[in-house]
Order: structure tokens, then sequence, then C-alpha cells
């Protein structure tokens, strides 16, 4: 019986005319840049990193990384597209599995199962961890660690009853500071909940919950300056 062998990693996101500007920047030959692949431990000819600037084929994971080291700059660079899976941000920091799970604190297959699945199930300071080394703001965290939706139905639980049943359940999914959490909730509850007076002009539409609750993070961190921390990074505790 023979063994199913593991399916293909997907493509590596990568713009052709980004490799060729930086390389052309740094007025590198491709020769050069074949002998730069070779420092970082990967062996190809020139021809080969033309093809990449040609479009024809286009690098590994591994062959981007060193890439981006030969040609002095972060892999984000030569990606051509905004990272949108887990495995996309950690290629575009620069880091191989190993690395981000060990800076983590997971075991390498625990790490390597979330980018495959999409699923995470790191505990809270392991969360705050994945979104500093992967630098994600607090929606792509939320996003690509599946718990997006979880937030939207508690949110819209916020707005049709109490806030305060819902502070703990959103906490343990949005890592930023308490006191905030609870203003932001409270906020978002009354603004619903706000009496019109009989003959008044109706009130203009508000905002989806999920929408709303973003907002009212970046204007406190706006307001609080950096010494709060950025509403869009986790707090750190």
């Amino acid at each position: 019986m023979r063994r199913r062998q593991p399916p293909a990693p997907a493509p590596v996101p990568f713009s052709p005319a980004a490799a060729r500007a930086h390389r052309t920047a740094l007025g590198l030959t491709a020769d050069q840049v074949a002998d730069g692949l070779a420092a970082h431990g990967v062996r190809l000819l020139p021809g080969h990193v033309l093809g990449w600037e040609e479009g024809r084929i286009a690098p590994t994971e591994e062959q981007l990384t060193a890439l981006a080291r030969t040609l002095w700059c972060p892999p984000a660079d030569l990606m051509g597209t905004a990272p949108a899976t887990l495995r996309e941000h950690r290629i575009a920091r620069g880091l191989t599995p190993d690395q981000a799970a060990r800076q983590l604190g997971l075991a390498p297959a625990a790490y390597l199962r979330a980018e495959t699945t999409g699923r995470w199930s790191g505990d809270e300071e392991q969360t705050r961890l994945l979104a500093r080394v992967l630098a994600l703001d607090l929606p792509a965290l939320l996003r690509l660690t599946g718990r997006a939706a979880e937030l939207d139905a508690r949110l819209r639980q916020v707005v049709q009853g109490r806030w305060q049943a819902q502070l703990a359940p959103v906490a343990r999914l949005v890592p930023v500071d308490p006191g905030t959490l609870e203003h932001v909730l409270a906020t978002l509850q009354a603004e619903h909940h706000t009496p019109t007076s009989w003959g008044a002009a109706p009130a203009p539409p508000r905002p989806e919950p999920t929408a709303r609750f973003w907002q009212l993070l970046t204007e406190i961190a706006i307001e609080t300056g950096p010494e709060a921390g950025p509403a869009g990074r986790p707090a750190d505790h």
C-alpha cells in the first residue's frame, strides 16, 4: 500500500517586478544574486534568478527568505501583496515554522497545525505572543485564529442585553486593557439604546457592532497616546 504524500505547500506570494527592482537598485547582476543565495544556503543558477524576475517560475518559501536576505530587504517587500494567512505573515517576518513555534512556546507540530487548519488553540499569553511575533493588529489576530465570528456574536449580545455579562468572554478573545474594554462595551451598548423623543427625526443608522467596536478602540488609542499602548495591538500584562 502506497503511503499518501503530504499536500504540497501553497505557493508563496511573490512579485517579480519587486525582485527585479531591488536587484537593480543595489546594482547587482543575476550572477551576484546567485552567489548571495548560495551564502544563505540556496544554490541556484543565475538563470533561475532571472526566471523569478520574468515570472516564469516562483521561489519556494526558503528561496524567498534567502533572496530577501541577499537583496537586503524584508521578505514582505518581495511578496507583492499583503499577507493574508498565518503562514504568509510568518514568511513576511522572515521566520521558519520552528523559529515561530519557539518564540510562541509551542511545539513545531502544534504551530504548523494552526497554519494548515486555520484553527488556533494557544492560551491567552500565546495569543498575545502570536500577535507580537507576526506583527498582527487585533482584527487580523481574530480573523487568522478563527475567532472573528465568536466576537461578532458576543458584540451582538452586548447591544441586545447587559454588556457586563459579555466582558469576560470578550476579554478572552481580545487581549486589551480590561478598563478600556469595559469602557468600549458600555459605550457600544449605550449607543444602541439611546432613547429618542416622540416626533423627533429618526436616528441615523448605527454601524455594525463589530465595526463600531474596532472604531471605539482606535479612538481610545488616539486619545490616550502611545504610553497606553495602541488599541490595534494586544496590551501587555
